[in-house]
Order: structure tokens, then sequence, then C-alpha cells
């Protein structure tokens, strides 16, 4: 096995459906611009309120991609 590098991003998705939708949406969005996605990581859940209702859903994703030093 070779050596390699990654890196870590936090990233924060949301969804007005659900948690697993907002983890998705931050993932293919990071996915537009990097490469090498390795590993994603639900670090927190919680939900945006308004008059008491939930409106939204937010994930907070852990991202991690290869290092190329090329």
């Amino acid at each position: 096995m070779s050596e390699s590098v990654y890196k870590v991003i936090e990233l924060v998705g949301t969804s007005e459906t659900s948690w697993e939708d907002a983890v998705k949406h931050a993932v293919e969005t990071a996915a537009k611009s990097l490469t090498d996605l390795r590993v994603a990581e639900v670090s927190e859940l919680d939900v945006k309120l308004e008059d008491g209702k939930v409106v939204a859903y937010r994930a907070k994703v852990k991202l991690s991609f290869k290092y190329h030093t090329e």
C-alpha cells in the first residue's frame, strides 16, 4: 500500500425533508469541486425551527478526500 495524505473538511448540509437528504446534499455539492472523496462522517444533526415547527434539517458532515501533491 502506498502512503497517502487526506484532508478533512467540515460542511453543513440542509434539507426541508430529512437529515439523510441534508447529508446527501452536502456530499454531492462537495463532489462537484473536489476529487477522490473517501469518507463522510456525520458529526451533528439538528433542526431549524420557526413558530415551533421544524422547517429544515441540518447535518454537519466531516468529509475526507485524498490530497494530491502533483
